[in-house]
This record gives structure tokens, sequence and C-alpha cells, in this order.
């Protein structure tokens, strides 16, 4: 929706009408009549440049400079003056005499803001330091409230004002290098310099724009072109160029020929003129004198911050500038926008055709389906697909997007300004590149399948073969000596015990034998299946299969001989061969038994609640209980030892009888024995120690439950009141800023009440006490909380300064505020203080707003910018007083050719160069067609046919 002038007429909440013409007369009127009593009441104008973000056109506007004024930024860079200024250079404060020159500038540019204030400075890193003319300072420039300051006159409440005078700036975007409270406390006049001019940059420089330059640039842009025209004046930078004084004559006498005569300057004599200019500065301009004649003279580079503190003031004091430099700005702006776009449409087609021919040549290379023969081959083939993935296609892939997006914002870039559409060549269309681009992934997508599946081929075959090799190896290895070992007669001159080890140790051959059987079976099948493959080298394969199966064959017969002189031999000493066994099944489990048991009577626990220490006494009890059974387990281990020695001193045999099934002794099983017992009254003294400090954690978790049980839910019993609070609509804006203080005193008030609790929490942290049934509030809950409170606080508080802000500076009644309110607050369904998408196009619907998709979108860019699909009352009120804002059309760049011509209804050629840019000028003395009517001189041109042109609404 582009209006010159919007007026609402409610007759009831969400019901609006526009009246534009009638409008726009009645404000019109307004204007004249409040100039009318600007002029009667000897106030002097100072001319300011806002940017309008919807459609990135800089407006004149006229401010009071009694009345503190509210400056607007765009949020959507992050402020150019960054990148535009180098960084903060401590070393060049070393110099004395800028750092003099410094301190008197920044001193009188503080003091200039803080007399708003009935205050000043007199040392500017001493008056500073207790952060509260800082805060002021802050306070007068920015026209917002910082938090309140700490009265005390301690260090640490000097650095909380000076921290929350720092995270003001810093909240404004600006990066501060190095600058921390503590140097500003401590008075270092380097930190203290640099932190000012980082203020100056950001509110008195930033803010400079002329001919689409900002910050520095855009200051000095401004003064060449005042000083241009001038004798002996040339403008190159802030230091040097400013010695002589003649150019701070030339910006006075250019915007005030009366306060000087320029001709009877004398370029040697720096010091009269520069206190010339310092004295009408401060006299007629009320611009204090911040700068020092002698000092700029004596010293080889004046200080270039302190130059551009004064030269600013200059600036917002002559910002205003006469109607014709700003006519001249507009058809700037409007002629740099056409040749910006044409600029985009050449970039279009040359990045299209550079795009679809690299899809063309790339296309049949991945067609390309003629297999390899080798993996080294394929590999290498792979390789180059994946270059081309990954430093070939991501290029393109880049490109593409950045062509679309080149497209888009070309197509916005001219409906916005009103152009027609933009029409690429034949086949050079977005959705041309996206079916190219679409052919090249299906093409990119069969390749990569087809040469994962060649690969996944003959790696199968390389597996196989390798697979056979292990496999083949691992039995050969095995079967190695197997064929002496059988053939052994070892068992008829070994002793019982000997006897029943062999035997043991013949049958884990034959389980090993068995389970080789199906070692023996795999590398018969992958032998065969590399048959079945035509495998290069399956001749060798099958020679080494047919040799291990061979001596497969043989090992079977020998195992199943050895095996019948083993048993044969066995009957001879079964009875003792038994006993080894029952013992050994005995005192293993034993063995275990015990080891666990020591390890767990030894385990340190850790535990958390009384029930987790009785759950551990408990299963401590039922141990204990089992200790008579364990012991009658000892004595019969013990007995079938005994039993052992008995049958060998019976029969008289004189063989070393050692037990070959196990290697735990009776001397082993002793001593754990005993030491199971000694660990038993351990285990209960640490358990009862336990016991005792799991009660005093008790009593600390009811104590702080008992505090979080009442603060958690007086906290959200708060946060319902100050949400209530701030979407009342029933009194007005200063009835909820009244009952939001007083909330805000409760809130402070009651902060004790969470530093005990605090005080709580630390004892049970100490204590190492982690959780708590008796509450379900973490102190990290009343933290966030509390926090969330006072910033809702402090943001509600907040939101109502500036909407009141807001309806003071746009002229809005109180009436029409309620009803902006009773509007905002009916769509807003889920009552979090922001309408959806769906919810605000239904609410400008009700306005009566004939909205379609491109408005609406529109729309949303002015009040969503950050997409985040909602929009805050704020960007709701500012939507509703921004729709007054003005925009081009072809009628406002015919009048202002007009004001150029001086009312002709055609412009010179010298015209267009004296008051235009030289590329400007040029641009139009080209493309302006010759001017046909009654009474031109020659060589007159048609501002009228051109001006329509931009906006297509001729043929020319």
């Amino acid at each position: 929706m582009t209006t010159s002038l919007v007026h609402l007429r409610q007759t009831g909440p969400g019901d609006c009408r526009v009246g534009r013409t009638r409008a726009s007369e009645r404000e019109r009127e307004r204007e004249r009549e409040r100039e009318k009593e600007r002029r009667k009441s000897g106030y002097f104008p100072v001319a300011s440049v806002t940017f309008d973000q919807s459609s990135g056109q800089k407006k004149g506007a006229v401010m009071m400079t009694q009345v503190e004024t509210t400056v607007h930024y765009d949020n959507g860079y992050e402020y150019e003056y960054m990148n535009q200024e180098d960084e903060w250079d401590r070393d060049m404060l070393l110099d004395p005499a800028w750092e003099q020159q410094q301190r008197k500038t920044f001193t009188a540019w503080c003091n200039s803001h803080l007399r708003k204030a009935g205050t000043q400075i007199e040392n500017i890193e001493e008056d500073l330091r207790n952060g509260l003319k800082l805060m002021l300072l802050l306070e007068v420039i920015s026209g917002e409230r910082l938090p309140k300051p700490d009265r005390g006159k301690m260090r640490f409440h000097k650095i909380a004002n000076v921290n929350k005078a720092l995270e003001f700036i810093t909240s404004k975007g600006v990066k501060l290098v190095s600058i921390g409270a503590e140097e500003i406390v401590d008075g270092n006049v380097k930190m203290t310099l640099g932190m000012i001019w980082t203020i100056i940059l950001r509110f008195a420089i930033q803010d400079i724009s002329v001919e689409e330059t900002s910050a520095k640039e855009g200051l000095l842009l401004w003064c060449q072109r005042k000083t241009a025209p001038y004798r002996n004046v040339n403008v190159q930078n802030f230091h040097i160029s400013w010695k002589d004084g003649l150019a701070f004559c030339a910006l006075i006498h250019r915007h005030r020929p009366d306060l000087l005569d320029y001709s009877k300057l004398n370029k040697d004599d720096p010091l009269g003129n520069l206190n010339l200019a310092f004295d009408i500065a401060e006299k007629h301009l009320d611009i204090p004198k911040m700068l020092d004649a002698e000092d700029i003279i004596n010293t080889p580079k004046p200080d270039e911050r302190a130059i551009m503190t004064y030269v600013s003031c200059f600036y917002h004091c002559f910002a205003g500038a006469e109607q014709a430099e700003t006519a001249a700005n507009r058809i700037c702006k409007v002629l740099g926008v056409n040749q910006e776009n044409e600029k985009m449409m050449e970039e279009y087609e040359r990045l299209a055709s550079e795009l679809l021919e690299w899809i063309r040549r790339t296309t049949p290379w991945l067609e390309n389906r003629t297999p390899e023969k080798t993996m080294a081959e394929m590999q290498r083939k792979l390789e180059d697909f994946r270059d081309y993935r990954r430093q070939h296609k991501p290029p393109k892939v880049q490109e593409k997007c950045q062509l679309e997006i080149n497209f888009n914002t070309l197509q916005t870039k001219l409906r916005i300004s009103n152009r027609p559409a933009f029409m690429p060549s034949e086949g050079k269309m977005v959705s041309d590149i996206a079916s190219a681009w679409q052919g090249l992934e299906q093409a990119e997508k069969g390749f990569e399948e087809w040469l994962l599946t060649e690969i996944r081929r003959l790696e199968r075959l390389d597996h196989l073969a390798e697979k056979f090799r292990q496999k083949a190896t691992n039995h050969e290895a095995w079967a190695g000596g197997k064929e002496m070992i059988l053939s052994q007669k070892d068992y008829e001159t070994a002793t019982l015990t000997e006897i029943r080890a062999l035997l043991r140790k013949h049958e884990a051959f034959e389980s090993d034998l068995a389970a080789h059987q199906d070692r023996v079976e795999q590398i018969a099948a992958i032998a065969q299946e590399l048959n079945e493959l035509d495998y290069h080298d399956v001749a060798a394969v099958n020679e080494r299969c047919q040799s291990i199966c061979d001596l497969w064959d043989k090992l079977g017969t020998l195992t199943q001989k050895r095996r019948e002189s083993l048993e044969r031999t066995d009957k001879l000493l079964e009875t003792i061969d038994q006993l080894f066994v029952e013992f050994a099944k005995r005192s293993a489990p034993f063995n275990n038994w015990m080891e666990g048991a020591m390890e767990d009577l030894q385990d340190m626990f850790i535990v958390h609640t009384i029930e987790e220490v009785q759950s551990l006494m408990a299963a401590h009890e039922q141990f204990k209980a089992t200790l008579p059974e364990a012991d009658a387990e000892r004595q019969a281990i013990l007995g079938i030892h005994n039993e052992v020695l008995k049958i060998s001193q019976s029969y008289g045999i004189k063989a070393n009888i050692i037990n070959p099934y196990s290697t735990l002794s009776t001397e082993e099983l002793l001593n754990k024995w005993e030491k199971v017992k000694k660990l038993v009254p351990q285990r209960d003294g640490a358990l009862q120690e336990e016991m005792a400090s799991q009660h005093a954690h008790e009593r600390l978790r009811r104590q702080f439950a008992a505090q979080a049980n009442l603060i958690g839910p007086w906290i959200q019993t708060r946060m319902e009141e100050i949400g209530h609070c701030s979407l009342e609509t029933g009194g007005t804006l200063e009835d909820q800023m009244t009952q939001l203080k007083q909330c805000e005193h409760v809130v402070v008030a009651y902060k004790p009440n969470i530093d005990k609790l605090e005080g709580d929490h630390q004892l049970i942290q100490e204590s190492l006490v982690f959780d708590n049934k008796h509450t379900n509030y973490t102190m990290e809950h009343i933290r966030v909380g509390w926090e969330l409170l006072l910033t809702t606080v402090a943001r509600t508080i907040n939101e109502i300064e500036t909407q009141i802000l807001t309806r003071d500076a746009k002229g809005i009644s109180q009436q029409q505020m309620k009803e902006f309110r009773s509007s905002f607050n009916h769509f807003d369904r889920k009552k979090n203080g922001a309408m959806e998408t769906d919810d605000f196009r239904a609410c400008l619907i009700s306005m009566g707003y004939d909205l379609g998709e491109v408005e609406f979108a529109r729309i949303m860019i002015l009040v969503d910018p950050n997409g985040t699909g909602s929009v805050s009352f704020q960007s709701f009120i500012d939507f509703m007083t921004r729709e007054t804002a003005d925009t081009d059309t072809a009628d406002q760049v015919v009048a202002s050719f007009r004001i150029l011509a001086t009312d002709k209804p055609y412009i010179l050629v010298e015209e267009l160069r004296r008051e235009l840019p030289p590329e400007q000028a040029e641009y139009c003395i080209m493309r302006m067609p010759p001017y046909s009517g009654p009474g031109a001189p020659p060589g007159a041109l048609d501002y009228a046919a051109f001006s329509t042109a931009l906006y297509g609404e001729s043929d020319l």
C-alpha cells in the first residue's frame, strides 16, 4: 500500500477507513501552521536526515533545538561506520598535542549536551569516573531512559554505573574495543577519550547520510560539496584541510552569508580565520567553541577526531539544506536506482550464460557409463567424480543460488520503484536454468549409483579372494604340528594327573577340531564361489583348497586313534581324577563368590537419600545371612582335598599330585575366607555413618523446599499481574505506567527473600545434595524466573514508554491509541503480545485494507523485517503511523526538475551540470529528449518526458 498520507477514521475496534486526498490537504495545512508558530517563537530550525526503511529514501525534517529528539536507526545493517572508521588506535593518544585537543573538544561536546540537563563537566576523565554524568549524557543524546544508577560512592558503585552506560552503548550495536568499566573509573584518559569518541561516532556522526554514503565518508562528502565553489578551499580530510580556517568560514558563508564576508578573508591569516569562524559559530549558530585556534595552527596534523566532532555540529546545524539541494538529491537517487537496475540486468545475463554453458559441458560426462576393468581404474573415476562434487559443483551451486537471489532482488527493486518487470533473454529464465540444473542432477545421481555398483562388484571379488587367503592361512597355522602331537605316546609314562590332563586336553582338541569343521567348509565354499565368478587366479586357490582338505582327513583319523589309547589308560586312575574334577567344580564358584563378596564389601557407595542407605543396609543383612551356608561349602571343598591325600597315601602313589583342572589352593581359599569375615563389620560401620549424613541432608532439603514453594508461585503471580497490566485498555498509558512502577517497587523489595534462598542453596551444594523431592523448584528455576520477572517489568515499562513517545511524536490521540490497543488485543489470539501473520492480515482487513498477496508481503516486510512470523504491538503502531511516509512518483520527480529549472517547462544542459553531480548530470543529458515546446532555446531538454519514462509511463 503506497499512499502519501493515510487518515484513519475508526468507528470501533478494528474498523478503519483511508481518506488520502483530504487528509493530505489537512496535513499540509497543519505543517504550514506549525512552521508559522516556530518562526514566531524564534526557534532556530535544525535540519536532520532520517532514513526511511521502507523505501530507502532520505528525507529532510525540521526539528526544534529546544526539543529533545529521538533518532531511529535502520537495524538491517551492522553500523557501517564501524567498517568505515578504523578501530580506535590507542597509540595515537600518546601524542600530547592530540590528547589535549581531544580533551578540549570532547569536553565541549559533552557540555553542549549536558547543559540541556543543567550540568557540565570540567575534567573529562575525573567527572565521568562515577558514571553518573556519563549515564546522564547518554540519556540526553539518545532520548532514552537508562537503568537507575547506583548512588553509592564505593568503587563497585562507580563500576556498576559505568557498566550500565557501556551496556547501553553496546545495545546500540557499538563494538567497544578493550574499553572496560574499571579503566573509566580509574580515570584512564586514553580509555575515556576512546569511549567518548565511540559515543560521538554513534550518536553524532553515524546518522549522517549524504548521497548514499554515511558516517565519516558522508560528512566528508557534505563538506566537499558545500565548500566546492570557494577559492583556496580543498577539503580532502579532517586534519590539515582545516588548518587555515577557510573551510570553516566557507561552511558558514554557504549557509549564512549574512554572518561574514568571505571575499575579505586572507589564507595567510589562519589564526584570524579560525577565531572568526569559532566566534560566529558560538554566537550565532549555538555551536560551542570546541577547538583552540592556536592548537590547530601549531600542530603539524590536527587531531582528526576533534575536527570531525566539531564539523559534525555544523552538519547538524546546516543539514536542512535549501529546496534545490533536496530536489537534486531526489533526482540523483532515482537515477542511481535506474543505473543500478541496468547493471543488475547485465550481470544476470552474463551469469546465466556462463552457468548454462557449464551445465551443457558437464552433463555428457556424467551420462558416460563405460565400466573399467580394474578396481584402481574405477577408484580413479570415483575420485574424479568426488573432485567434481567437492570442487567444481559447489561454486556453481552458489552461482545458481546467487543468480536466483539477484533475479528476485532485481524484480523487487523494479516493483518497489514502480519500474517495469525484467524479462531475461530467451532460454535464460530462472525456470530454464532450473530445468537444465534438474537434468544435471538426474545425470549426476545415475552416474553415482553406477559408480558405486561397479565398485561394489569389484570389491566383492577382491574381498572373497582376500577372505580365502586369510582363512586358509589361519587354518594352516592352526593345523601346523597337529599331526606330530597326535602321533605321540606320552600317555604310557604319565601319572594319574597327567593322564587326566591329557584326556581332557584331547577332548578340548576334539572340540576345537569339530569347531574347525565349519571353517574348512567355509574355505571350500569360498573357493567354489571364486570358481563361479571366474577369478583370475582360481588355479592357485583350488590347489591350496585341496591341500587343506587332505590334511583335514588325516587329522580326523589320528584323533580317533589317540582317544582310544587315552581312555584305556584313564580307567586305571578314575577315582582320583573324579575327585580332582569335583574339587575344581566346587572351588571355582566358591572362589568367585568370595572375590565378589570382597568387592561388594569394599565397594564405594554414593547415595542421595535415606531410602538408598536403608536399601544398602538391607542388602548387607541378607549377605550376612548367607555366611553359614558359605562356611559349610568351604568345609566340603576342604574335605575333597583331604580325600585325595588319603587315597594317595593308601595306594602309595609317588608321583607329584597336582590338580590339572584348578589353579586354586586350599591356602588361598582359607586366606580369602578370613578376609571376608574381617570386612563384614567394617561395612556395618560405614553404612551407619552414611545414614547419619543423609538425615542431615534431608533437613537441608526441607528447609530449601519451604522457601522455594513460596517464592516460585509469588514470581508467577507477579508475572501474571504484569501481563494483565500490559494488555489492559481501560485506562491511559500513564495509568499503566504507574501500575508497572508500583509493581517494580514490589519486585525490588522482594529481593532479600531470593538472597536468603541463595544462601540455603549454597549450603545444599556444599553438602553435595543434588535432588529434592519436596519441591519442584530448583535454584536455577528461581533464578531464571526472577531474572525473567525483572526483565519483563523493565521491558513492559519500556514498551509503555515507547508507546507514549510514539503517541506524542506522531500526534496520536489517547482515544486512537486505545483503539489501536483494542484492535491489537482482539487479534492477539494467544495473548502473548504479538499477532501471528494470519491474525495480522485479518486485523488489516477489518480496518478496511484491500490486500493482495504482493501488497500484504510488502507490509509484512515493514512490520516483521526479521521474518519471525509475528507482529509486536510497537511494530503495529509504527505501521499505522508510517503510512504517512512519502514515496517517489513520476510527478514528484517532475516537480523536482521544475525546481532546478526555475519553473521553466524545460531544463538546460548547464543547469543540470551545475545542480547535479557529474555522473548523474551526464546520465540525464544522454537520455533526456529535446524539448519541442514553443519558446525553447537551442539545447533545451524535456525533463517531464524523461521523468515519466523512468517509471514506465511512456515509450521513451
